[in-house]
This record gives structure tokens, C-alpha cells and sequence, in this order.
């Protein structure tokens, strides 16, 4: 009498319908396959893989998810426009800034999709990369969103205005393409990413001006009689950004300690309009060191809002911000900038912008000797690398007046020894 074969234990776990189907290869992965929503509102077959049962569930059950929210789910079979939809609007959205969100998805629309859009994924090649790139470097963008039609200018009228991207904009527009290929790869739908077989040019860095010295004490001079003088400080004391500005609170601020919690910054969006966000990245979350002069102009700055407030009376917006309109709202940064610009024009300065005031700190701070460490903790910077490639021409002019310092004290050289002294040997 024969008795009957025990199923495996992965194979008597039932899935409801619809959840599709999990097992394990001969090749010791595990296949998860179910069907879903694809581009053009059809149902597609996928398939994932992982090395445990619960990865590979866990990969079609996240794709299941999606597809019921109705967005397609793109393979590699698909177009790049199809996958690229997909990505932004089902996985990237859940990681991203709205605001980096929104220069994503305009650099897919405006460039990516006209340019590689109708290619398969699984077919795209370094070669196609390369070359769009190069097309984005040298193709008049007016002429290739078809402004000029419209505004009947440019090569429309055959005078090509040659307004072509930059090189920071190109490179831009690669890392999106990397971003969403590599995602691909980890799904499984590729085998590795061409777009990373790219190497572009590495872009120059934006040129900045920083105040001088000279320059910083004009300008806080011609802010010390504005509302908003102790906010400028704050700037160029310790090079904090216009958002973390905008979104301290006082209760961030311990002004007897002489310390502040920066964690928090204002920025605008498209959905909520003014809003306060968590900080740029994990690194820019800091406590810094407070100068006497901030928190002395802090103090009275202080004493002036509870007088707004008051003249405010129910008009007033308490939403414990430490720099706000008379009336308590929150400060547009777009607003800031302009009134920075009437101030420089005021104290009789060159126009620079909000930020290289966060610039002109490290420059200060660099020229006095302060430790490169340091700095970076004070901007909040993730990596000291970052700190040390934005401020290059600063450490390399300090490195000349080193040089130059140490030549002057050698003086010229005559008549040298042949040989060192014993006790002079260099190690």
C-alpha cells in the first residue's frame, strides 16, 4: 500500500486569488508571478525574484499594491516613458521632496521622454545614452520644445537664439535616468544599468561671490536698522540656509545656553504653499553654537515681535516662528530674496544672492584657519568631500599664502651645504 507524498511546506500555503503565485527554482531562488496593471489599462503577467520566499513576496505583493492604486506597473518590455511613469508616480514619489519630485518630472518631460521615450527599457543601450546626452549639449531647447512656433521667434523665423542646456542641467537629467534604471535593476527587470556605463563631464561649480570682510561689515551696518537685521546675522554668522532661517522656531533657540536646534526649514510647494519640512538631509539636522552678537540681536528681535504682536491684536498668527511678517505669517522666501536685494542696493554692494551669504561664512571662517571639520559641521554638509569641492579655490589661495609665507621667511638661498646636518635629517 502506498501512502501519500507530504506537499512541501512552500507549496500548501494557499494565496487567495488574485495574489498570484510563489515557489522556488531549481536554481534556489524564489519566483513570485502575478498578473497586473500595465500601460494602455491591460493586465500583464510579471514576474520577481529574491532569495527568500518572503523577498520575493514581499516584491509582487508591492507591484499588486501599485496596480490597484491604478498605476501601471512597466517591465522591461516596456517603453522608457511607460517605466518612467511608473517610477515617479509609484516609487519615487514615497522617497523624494515634492519639490525634487517636481524637477524629476519636469526633466522626464521635458527632456528625457522626447528623447528616449519611445525606446524599449530592456533595449536601451550606452550608446542611445550617450548620444541624447550629446543632444541635450548641443540642440537649441527652443527649437526642441517648440517654443519658437509658438512665439514665432528663434529658428521659426531662422535666427536660432542657440539657448542650449547647461552643463549642470545635462547632468542633472543623467542622474534622473540613473535613478530610475538602477530601481529597475533592483527589480530585477534589468541586468544592470547603462546609463551608469555613462560617464559625463564633470560639470564646473557654480561660481559664487562672498562677501569680504570688508564687504560683511558694510552690509550688517546698513541691515542694523531693518526688522529683520537679526535674521542677516544669523545668515552670515553661521551659514545657515534661507529655509532652516525661515523655520526656526524659538522654542529651537536656547538663547541663556547660547545654542540652536536646527531641524526644520520653510520652503514652498506646489500642494501646501508654505509649509515646514524636515531638513535637507539627515546631516543638515544639527545643534550649532550661537555668536553673542546673534543672540544679543536675537534677544531684542524678540522684544520687537511681542510689540507686533500686540499692535496685531487678533490679527496676529501665532505659529511660534522666530522671523515673521508683522503679522505673524511665515516669511516667502521669494520675499526675502527681494528685500536682500534692496539692502545690498541700500549698503551700496554688489548684487549677490541670499545664499552666498551661507558662502561668504565659509570663506570667513576658512581664511581665519578654522578646521575644515569644523565648517562642515556648522552647514550641516553630509560629507566633509562636499565641503572640501565647493571651497577648492578658497583652500588653494590659502595654500599659496602658505607657501608664499614660508618662502619669505627661507629668504633667498646661497652657498647651500652639500650635505644636511645629522640632526636636520627629514622624515
Amino acid at each position: 500500500m502506498t501512502t501519500a507524498r507530504p506537499a512541501s511546506s512552500h507549496r500548501s500555503r494557499t494565496r487567495a486569488n488574485g495574489d498570484g503565485t510563489v515557489y522556488q527554482r531549481k536554481d534556489g531562488r524564489w519566483e513570485a508571478a502575478g498578473y497586473v496593471l500595465a500601460p494602455g489599462n491591460t493586465r500583464k503577467r510579471v514576474r520577481v525574484y529574491g532569495a527568500t520566499r518572503k523577498d520575493a513576496l514581499a516584491k509582487l505583493t508591492e507591484r499588486i499594491a501599485a496596480s490597484n492604486l491604478g498605476l501601471p506597473v512597466a517591465a522591461a518590455d516596456s517603453t522608457v516613458s511607460a517605466y518612467l511613469t511608473y517610477w515617479l508616480n509609484g516609487v519615487a514619489v514615497h522617497h523624494l521632496r515634492e519639490n525634487t519630485h517636481t524637477r524629476y518630472a519636469a526633466s522626464i518631460r521635458l527632456h528625457i521622454n522626447p528623447g528616449l521615450g519611445a525606446k524599449k527599457v530592456a533595449r536601451l543601450t550606452a550608446r542611445d545614452i550617450r548620444t541624447f546626452l550629446d543632444g541635450l549639449r548641443t540642440t537649441c531647447q527652443c527649437c526642441a520644445q517648440e517654443r519658437d512656433s509658438v512665439r514665432r521667434s528663434c529658428c521659426a523665423i531662422g535666427q536660432c537664439c542657440e539657448k542650449r542646456l547647461s552643463p549642470l542641467t545635462v547632468t542633472y537629467v543623467h542622474a534622473v535616468l540613473k535613478s530610475a534604471l538602477e530601481h529597475a535593476v533592483r527589480e530585477d527587470e534589468l541586468p544592470r544599468n547603462v546609463a551608469r556605463n555613462v560617464k559625463t563631464a564633470a560639470p564646473r561649480p557654480r561660481r559664487f561671490q562672498p562677501l569680504t570682510a570688508v564687504e560683511a561689515r558694510q552690509f550688517l551696518h546698513a541691515a542694523s536698522n531693518d526688522r529683520l537685521y537679526a535674521l542677516y546675522e544669523l545668515a552670515l554668522r553661521t551659514g545657515l540656509r534661507k529655509g532652516e532661517l525661515l523655520g526656526i522656531h524659538w522654542e529651537d533657540l536656547d538663547l541663556d545656553g547660547g545654542t540652536a536646534s536646527i531641524h526644520r526649514s520653510l520652503q514652498r510647494t506646489r500642494s501646501q504653499g508654505l509649509t515646514v519640512l524636515n531638513t535637507k538631509t539627515l546631516a543638515s539636522e544639527r545643534r550649532i553654537a550661537l555668536p553673542a552678537e546673534c543672540i544679543s540681536s536675537l534677544k531684542i528681535h524678540q522684544e520687537r515681535q511681542q510689540e507686533e504682536r500686540q499692535a496685531a491684536g487678533t490679527g496676529w498668527t501665532d505659529n511660534g516662528l522666530v522671523f515673521t511678517t508683522p503679522k505673524g505669517m511665515p516669511l516667502d522666501p521669494a520675499n526675502l530674496s527681494r528685500r536682500f536685494r534692496r539692502l545690498l542696493r541700500r549698503a551700496g554692494l554688489r548684487t549677490i544672492r541670499f545664499h552666498d551669504l551661507r558662502h561668504s561664512t565659509a570663506t570667513l571662517l576658512l581664511e581665519q584657519g578654522v578646521d575644515l571639520v569644523v565648517i562642515k559641521e556648522l552647514l550641516g554638509h553630509a560629507h566633509i568631500g562636499v565641503t572640501a569641492g565647493v571651497y577648492a579655490h578658497v583652500r588653494l589661495r590659502l595654500q599659496r599664502q602658505a607657501i608664499d609665507s614660508l618662502g619669505n621667511a627661507l629668504g633667498p638661498t646661497h652657498d647651500e651645504p652639500d650635505e644636511l646636518p645629522a640632526a636636520a635629517t627629514v622624515r
